[in-house]
């Protein structure tokens, strides 16, 4: 082995070493300690000759273990390895020959903008590899500028992920310039980085002139109202975009504005749209339901942890009305209480296409369980119903518990902190009793619910033999050992009764 080659494995040793003993003093630190060796900064020179030879040998092994992984499988989950930038000069000889490798993950490897150097000459020729994941590492700008003058030249890769690498303006400029070229790529996530308007405005002027982008991430960044205004205008401009991510932007009523503005004039099919935690209003929302009625392609919808309240609620139940695409829809965290609830329920009534409804922490109380339980008995194909921190209590679990004797679509429910207590959960264990075949997932975590509740529930699951629960979450209750070996003793009783049947439950 040459010198060179000696001190990336030893620098990758240093790494894999410390990683790998969880904080802890390590065998090695003790042995030098009790012996009185002095510490230099030499590979292998703090180590006595037999110990030194031992990790040399380990290391060469696990990097050669690695590079003989990128050679043989589709899939290479490196994630977390921590073999930094001198591994990655290691391992990339033979991601330039590789034949099988599809998927590759180097996610959170302590790797910079100076490792990334190691994909020169290597990515230009690879056509194999579709999918390269460098999230976690702090490549920063200058590491954006690297890879993405690489990634002109490459025509393999389809997925990209630079999520929390450190990114600024600077490094999304780069990216763009990237996009204006390469025509390979379809999706392209950089979440969590530092990018704001100026990047975002880059980014914008290369969906103008790239034909084949499908999906772009953007969750986590500095966006605001005027990024959000940029991006409207490549949209406007751009036929391939099919998923827009934009979670957590602040991009506020006026952005939502431009920014649906844009995507009713896009000449493509926008089949996914997320911009939760935007501090978007009524007004906004106003916006957001001229889209809504007027898209014929969306299937997924997230305007999580905003704040569009009854007001906004009811604009968009209006606008759900006339949409018939829309499967899923997350309004979670808005401030909707009985009244918005109350719209959105009775869209249910003509509506046989939302699949999932998403109403978790919002405070529709027992009223809005009441409104929505008596559309959801005959009415709808809801399947996941999610109403956890919805301050439902006992009343409104009893509506729940009424709608399940009757309804026949709702197979993953959430009711987690809702003050159900022993109460609630005994009138959800009367409906398990009847006839459903359709739940399979029930989440009452978090409900200060005790034995007498865990009784009723494995006593409901031992009765029902066309109960299809597979998963019961009764986790952080209060439950003793008592109701505890009752869930389990009821999870075997099914097992040994019902041919092998599993339930998994959790407390």
């Amino acid at each position: 082995m040459g010198m060179d080659q000696l001190t990336v494995v030893w620098k990758v040793a240093e790494k894999l070493l410390v990683s790998s003993k969880s904080g802890k003093p390590s065998n090695i630190e003790n042995k030098a300690s009790s012996s009185g060796l002095r510490w230099s900064f030499g590979p292998g020179s703090n180590l006595s000759p037999g110990v030194s030879s031992r990790v040399e040998r380990q290391s060469r092994a696990k990097l050669n273990e690695f590079a003989k992984e990128l050679r043989m499988f589709s899939s290479v989950d490196m994630s977390g390895r921590n073999f930094g930038d001198e591994g990655l000069f290691f391992l990339a000889e033979s991601l330039g020959f590789n034949q099988n490798a599809e998927e590759v993950d180097f996610s959170a490897n302590g790797i910079t903008a100076d490792g990334l150097k190691a994909f020169d000459g290597v990515l230009q020729n690879n056509v194999v590899l579709k999918t390269l994941n460098l999230s976690g590492n702090d490549i920063g700008d200058e590491g954006a500028k690297c890879l993405s003058g690489i990634m002109m030249e490459n025509s393999g890769i389809q997925k990209l992920q630079l999520n929390s690498a450190d990114l600024g303006d600077e490094g999304a400029k780069a990216i763009a310039e990237m996009l204006k070229k390469n025509s390979s790529l379809r999706v392209l996530e950089l979440n969590n980085n530092k990018i704001d308007y100026s990047g975002f405005s880059s980014l914008a002027g290369a969906l103008l002139e790239n034909k084949a982008i499908r999906s772009i991430h953007l969750n986590g960044n500095y966006g605001g109202a005027l990024g959000a205004a940029a991006l409207a205008k490549g949209i406007e401009g751009n036929k391939s975009l099919r998923e827009l991510h934009l979670h957590g932007n602040t991009i506020g009523d006026e952005g939502a504005r431009a920014l649906m503005s844009g995507l009713l004039l896009h000449k493509g099919k926008v089949t996914t749209v997320d911009i939760g935690n935007n501090s978007i209003g009524a007004k906004g929302a106003f916006h957001v339901a001229e889209f809504i009625k007027k898209t014929r392609s969306l299937i997924w919808l997230n305007l999580y942890m905003n704040d569009i309240g009854d007001e906004g609620a009811e604009r968009i139940a209006d606008a759900l009305k006339q949409n018939r695409t829309i499967t899923t829809i997350d309004l979670g965290g808005n401030n909707i209480h009985e009244k918005g609830l109350s719209g959105i329920s009775q869209v249910l009534k003509d509506n046989s296409v939302i699949t999932t409804l998403e109403l978790s922490y919002n405070p529709i109380g027992p009223d809005g369980a009441k409104e929505l339980s008596e559309v959801l008995k005959f009415h709808g194909k809801v399947e996941a119903l999610r109403l956890g921190w919805c301050k439902i209590g006992v009343k409104g679990a009893e509506y729940i518990a009424e709608a399940l004797k009757y309804n026949t679509t709702i197979s993953t429910l959430d009711l987690r902190a809702n003050g159900l207590g022993d109460d609630g959960a005994v009138c959800l264990a009367r409906s398990l009793k009847i006839v459903n075949e359709a739940l399979t997932s029930l989440d009452l975590g978090f409900n200060e619910i005790r034995d007498r509740g865990a009784f009723a529930l494995a006593q409901a699951l031992k009765a029902n033999e066309d109960l299809a629960v597979t998963s019961l979450n009764l986790s952080s209750n209060f439950l003793t050992k008592y109701g505890q070996v009752a869930l389990t003793e009821a999870r075997d009783h099914i097992f040994e009764m019902y041919d092998g049947k599993e339930v998994d439950i959790f407390f």
